[in-house]
């Protein structure tokens, strides 16, 4: 079939249809809003992708996304330096922070640990974990990795790791959410929640 717009559109498109969540369909919807609202939308979008680009670089410390080396977090003296949270990806340092939850600092290991996918401990920062956990000043590493196997296999290799640094290892508790309804919880989340229960 033959296309309907010009190169320039299609390889937006194409580009848009990469992004998470968009499909080629929802990419021609954005293309088409993005065309139609040029001053509001596109030409802002395009000067700030192209400050991202020139300016975001990954911490050396953390691995978080900054413009400044180190990022924020690692350079804010208030942090408490004892903790350190141990996290798959930078979006989960964002969701963390969004909850006002956690007052450390965080290791980002860029994934995790899948033998379907190839990906062995020397592709992740596990070597620059370690490294930071032996820090005679961090007391905790805690592991806030996702309730899968392949996050499960990655903390329980992690706890292994760091074993002989003399931090406590520490794990997020899984259960029931704030607001949940068990009805709607699937076996695995009932399952763990029972196990974690606590005194009332």
């Amino acid at each position: 079939m033959a296309s309907s717009a010009g190169p320039e559109i299609e390889r937006l498109i194409a580009l848009l249809a990469k992004l998470p969540g968009l499909g080629p369909r929802s990419a021609r919807r954005a293309t088409l809003m993005l065309l139609k609202r040029r001053d509001q939308l596109l030409t802002p979008l395009s000067q700030a992708l192209a400050d991202a680009a020139a300016r975001v670089r990954t911490c050396s410390s953390c691995g978080a996304l900054d413009t400044t080396e180190p990022c924020a977090i690692c350079a804010d003296a208030s942090r408490d330096r004892t903790l350190i949270c141990v996290v798959e990806e930078v979006g989960s340092i964002w969701a963390m922070e969004r909850a006002s939850a956690f007052r450390g600092r965080y290791h980002v290991l860029g994934g995790l640990l899948s033998a379907l996918d190839g990906i062995g401990p020397e592709s992740l920062r596990i070597t620059a974990l370690t490294q930071r956990a032996a820090d005679e000043t961090v007391a905790e590493v805690i592991l806030a990795l996702p309730a899968t196997v392949d996050g499960q296999t990655t903390a329980h290799y992690l706890a292994d790791r760091l074993a002989g640094a003399g931090v406590k290892i520490s794990m997020l508790a899984r259960g029931v959410p704030v607001g949940g309804d068990l009805d709607w919880l699937d076996d695995g989340t009932i399952a763990q929640a029972m196990r974690a229960r606590r005194p009332a």
